[in-house]
């Protein structure tokens, strides 16, 4: 048994579905939207977040004013960050909206490509279908010349009277 390569639980695999363009074919808008999802949309960027916004909370109250005891460049209640938040959000909105549309596209690249092959799918049955009905017909046909030859062969016995056909050259050598 071979032991495969771990994978992140963030790490999609869109770019491997024969359907989907990828690397090369992409435009640089559309990589960057896919780097942009991947990114936004995991753990790690979640994580990293959340220690910016305590770093600046740190950094404000707690080394500024109380270690260094200089005046902190955003007191609580940190409105240069509230500001910079606002900011964000802003071009996250249109950044998810990117996302979005680059998740679209990839779902009607798949779509069309399952389309595509159903079509395919559809033609092989038909063709499938066709060379069955034409093996039926010649598997018909063969029994039915089978029977008209059983036939003559009885009818030809039955005018020859008592007539045997000869024995089997390996039988007349026995004898």
């Amino acid at each position: 048994m071979t032991k495969s390569t771990p994978t992140t639980a963030w790490q999609n695999h869109w770019h491997r579905h024969p359907g989907v363009r990828s690397g090369a074919e992409l435009s640089l808008g559309e990589r960057a939207a896919d780097k942009m999802r991947n990114a936004m949309g995991s753990w790690p960027f979640v994580f990293g977040f959340f220690a910016v916004m305590i770093a600046w909370a740190l950094t404000n109250t707690w080394l500024l004013e109380r270690v260094l005891h200089h005046k902190a460049f955003d007191p609580y209640p940190y409105i240069l960050l509230n500001l910079f938040l606002s900011m964000m959000a802003g071009v996250q909105a249109a950044a998810l909206l990117i996302a979005a549309k680059r998740s679209d596209s990839i779902a009607s690249e798949v779509a069309m490509h399952t389309a595509s092959n159903t079509d395919d799918i559809k033609v092989l049955i038909n063709e499938n279908t066709e060379l069955t009905s034409a093996v039926k017909r010649n598997t018909d046909l063969l029994d039915e010349l089978h029977r008209h030859v059983t036939a003559i062969g009885t009818h030809l016995g039955a005018l020859a009277g008592e007539f045997e056909p000869p024995p089997p050259p390996e039988a007349a050598s026995e004898g």
